[in-house]
């Protein structure tokens, strides 16, 4: 239904009306008590498709990425439609605009999108207002810094984040990876990137001790633009920091290969969709056989069906995420990946 009638629906507006317009449209109608209709439509419930990651245990391996429900707003009623966890942000100190609109474009013969959002949130402690209702499932809160900060004072912006989300999420993603906010992916180079990561691990066992509680995991979002050279060196400063794991990947700045429009396709800001599917997964595979699958790894990018996200998991991904393939395919698309994983257990 969604493919043949509420997708043409919603691409006759443009691409960010349409995102909010399917917001209000999620949060209204479950309100009215549709939550438990999107459930029996959608939902699989079965132990097999239970994974325990850096952990966690999560009900099935697929989630939402970060960027779809930035401010969390809506993360109990996207459980409804089947997923496994729920990745909130990119959330920064204080709330920005982000770029000038138009900053979203659908490229339809690609099956992707170019975004260059530039971190539009209200703030982390925004935010924590939503979160502290009750959770029906995993949160992941995904941290960045704020466009006017300098690299240089960036890891302040990290821990102003971190500490306000601690108590209210159940894993941590460090965004140094878009490239939407001038200068950010500056900070995946060796120094900085392990000088962030070693101060927020330090704050990590700092706050746990003070409440008494478990340090929370975190993890590494990192751009497929990566060369092998700068993908070991992420390798070794997993090993020397002792985070959590990876998300790969972000969006990508490459325009390689795309059938759209030149003038649309040459829209600054990050692609996704069906034309990262490939790099995403050789990141995938990269890390994993390089690490020897030391640490764990959430696959994301391209997801458009059951076989692409059964290939990020053979390749060394344990969970997979989904933003552009959602926009795409609907909800059925998780029902049908959760499927096909069970069919593979059998």
């Amino acid at each position: 239904m969604y493919k043949y009638f509420i997708r043409p629906l919603l691409f006759l507006l443009n691409a960010e009306t349409a995102h909010h317009f399917s917001f209000s449209a999620i949060r209204i109608l479950s309100k009215l008590g549709f939550s438990s209709l999107f459930r029996s439509l959608y939902l699989i419930e079965d132990k097999r498709l239970e994974r325990e990651v850096f952990g966690i245990k999560f009900k099935n391996p697929v989630g939402l990425a970060a960027g779809f429900d930035k401010d969390a707003k809506l993360y109990n009623e996207f459980s409804d439609f089947g997923f496994g966890f729920i990745e909130i942000g990119t959330l920064t100190p204080k709330g920005q605009p982000g770029n000038p609109k138009p900053r979203l474009f659908r490229l339809l013969d690609d099956q992707g999108i170019i975004n260059r959002m530039g971190f539009n949130n209200g703030g982390v402690y925004d935010a924590v207002e939503r979160l502290k209702k009750k959770h029906r499932v995993i949160v992941g809160g995904n941290i960045g810094k704020n466009k006017v900060t300098k690299n240089e004072e960036a890891v302040k912006d990290y821990l102003i984040c971190f500490d306000a989300l601690f108590e209210h999420v159940d894993y941590f993603v460090v965004n140094v990876s878009s490239p939407n906010t001038p200068g950010l992916r500056e900070l995946q180079d060796k120094k900085p990137l392990t000088d962030i990561l070693k101060k927020l691990k330090r704050e990590n066992t700092k706050i746990a001790k003070s409440y008494g509680v478990d340090e929370k995991p975190i993890l590494l979002k990192i751009a497929p633009d990566l060369t092998n050279n700068q993908l070991l060196d992420i390798i070794s400063i997993i090993n020397t920091t002792k985070i959590d794991g990876v998300i790969a990947t972000n969006t990508t700045i490459s325009r390689k290969g795309l059938k759209s429009h030149l003038t649309l396709a040459e829209e600054k800001g990050g692609l996704s969709g069906k034309p990262l599917t490939n790099r995403s997964t050789e990141v995938i595979r990269f890390l994993a056989e390089k690490s020897n699958k030391s640490f764990p790894i959430i696959g994301v990018g391209g997801i458009h069906s059951a076989e692409d996200a059964l290939e990020k998991l053979e390749a060394g991904a344990d969970l997979v995420q989904l933003y552009t393939g959602f926009v795409y395919e609907g909800p059925g698309l998780l029902k049908q990946i959760n499927k096909a994983i069970l069919e593979k257990e059998q």
